[in-house]
């Protein structure tokens, strides 16, 4: 998941940028209104932490412009503490949610992950809460998985990778995607990263069950496939 942060405190900006970062989530982090509108209007992000009062550009107006432009991208906003009008104001203007300083770490999180949740639902009629391939289910909502009644432990970045596999199940999914999307590089020199954690989440989500739903697409990135038990049957140019 990446997540635009919007904020121009910087011990707010970096205590949420740190704990994003901790619970697996890519994070791009800017100080100025305008400059978050636009790398929101030019980035597909999962969701954007907002603030109100910002150099540039308010958050009012920053949230104001995706919404008239059609931007259904899921926003919490950051408002005062005693700013009952902001948060009124805010979401009247399209915000999803808010959340007020000084906020509660825990709070912000569960926030920030219903919001993504919602707008993942929204995205289409029967778009289920869960994410499941066969007997793999994720459940965003307690951050958990597991593949028939076995819970599987994953880390914070492998979790947030099988998450998008699985989002886009069946679809082949290229490297820079998940470079854009779960580590928020795009640029990042190495990509070969993502080889790397598709071999920790297959050691974790396959090889012990004996299926190969997380398919390589040679030349292009990765599929997770409805895959069933591993029967050694061939399936071309995936392995």
């Amino acid at each position: 998941m990446w997540i635009l942060v919007v904020e121009d405190e910087p011990l707010i900006a970096d205590a949420i940028r740190l704990g994003l970062e901790a619970e697996g989530f890519a994070v791009d982090l800017v100080d100025r209104g305008d400059v978050g509108l636009e790398r929101a209007q030019t980035n597909d992000y999962d969701a954007i932490v907002l603030d109100i009062m910002l150099p540039g550009l308010n958050g009012y107006r920053v949230c104001q412009t995706l919404r008239a432009e059609g931007s259904t991208t899921p926003i919490l906003m950051l408002t005062a503490k005693d700013g009952a009008f902001d948060e009124a104001e805010g979401l009247e203007l399209g915000a999803d949610d808010y959340v007020t300083k000084p906020f509660n770490w825990v709070v912000l999180l569960a926030r920030l992950r219903a919001i993504i949740r919602r707008g993942s639902s929204a995205a289409g009629p029967g778009t289920p809460a869960e994410l499941q391939a066969d007997d793999l289910v994720l459940n965003p909502a307690t951050h958990t998985v597991q593949r028939g009644e076995v819970p599987i432990e994953l880390t914070p970045r492998e979790f947030s990778l099988l998450q998008y596999l699985l989002h886009k199940k069946g679809e082949v999914v290229s490297k820079y995607e998940l470079l854009e999307h779960v580590w928020g590089e795009p640029d990042a020199d190495d990509p070969n990263v993502i080889q790397v954690y598709v071999g920790y989440l297959r050691r974790k989500v396959d090889e012990p069950f004996g299926t190969r739903s997380i398919r390589t697409v040679r030349g292009v990135g990765y599929r997770l496939v409805e895959s069933g038990p591993g029967d050694g049957t061939a399936v071309p140019s995936l392995s």
